[in-house]
């Protein structure tokens, strides 16, 4: 038999409907009594760390769920019952269970994700040979391998702790009309191995059809 952990905290009725759906019986409780004869556990949870474990403690299920680890027995933990297994959240700076050692660190989007946008524009410009026969004068030419304008744009991701993967694009446009403008689409990673000591990898040119 199921039983699942029922301590205020957890969004229970996802858990019960799912478990209807699939035919499967159940003991939902408030007791940690009723449970201690179940062979498997549920533990769902909504909401904040510290707000769950104060009710953890108010229904006994803080130290009847150390136990049942203890005996090894199978548990589930669902979004917050998968948090606070753990010994410690950053959120409320809350002791938890500890029935994992670890740390459940705070994301902002901003430290996962992150996007750059550059543009460069070079105002060359080239005076006339007068009397210059043959094609291109030196200088129109000569200017042509140089960027007019310059875009770039990238964004990247943090994978684990000191790895980032990037996917990114840039455009040079050549100054005249003697070559064309240049693209690259690219992909890549950076890892750090050290505090200033790091390796990274990039694919370019993933535009080129050739």
């Amino acid at each position: 038999m199921i039983g699942i952990v029922d301590y205020n905290a957890g969004n229970i009725t996802s858990v019960e409907r799912a478990l209807k759906s699939l035919g499967i019986e159940y003991v939902l409780s408030k007791n940690p009594q009723d449970l201690k004869d179940c062979s498997k556990l549920i533990f769902p949870g909504v909401g904040d760390a510290a707000y769950a474990m104060e009710q953890l403690a108010k229904t006994g299920f803080d130290a009847f769920l150390k136990d049942w680890v203890a005996q090894n027995k199978p548990l589930l933990g669902i979004c917050l019952g998968s948090q606070i297994i753990f010994d410690w959240s950053e959120e409320g700076k809350t002791e938890c269970l500890g029935l994992i050692k670890g740390k459940i660190k705070l994301y902002d989007y901003k430290d996962l994700f992150d996007v750059s946008l550059g543009g460069t524009y070079y105002n060359w410009k080239w005076e006339d040979s007068l009397g210059w026969v043959g094609g291109p004068e030196p200088e129109e030419e000569a200017l042509s391998l140089k960027p007019e304008l310059e875009i770039t744009a990238e964004v990247g991701m943090k994978v684990i702790d000191n790895l980032r993967a990037k996917a990114g694009y840039e455009y040079v446009g050549r100054c005249g009309d003697l070559y064309d403008p240049v693209s690259n689409l690219y992909i890549g990673a950076d890892y750090a191995l050290l505090k200033n000591v790091g390796v990274f990898a990039k694919i370019n040119n993933l535009l080129n059809k050739e």
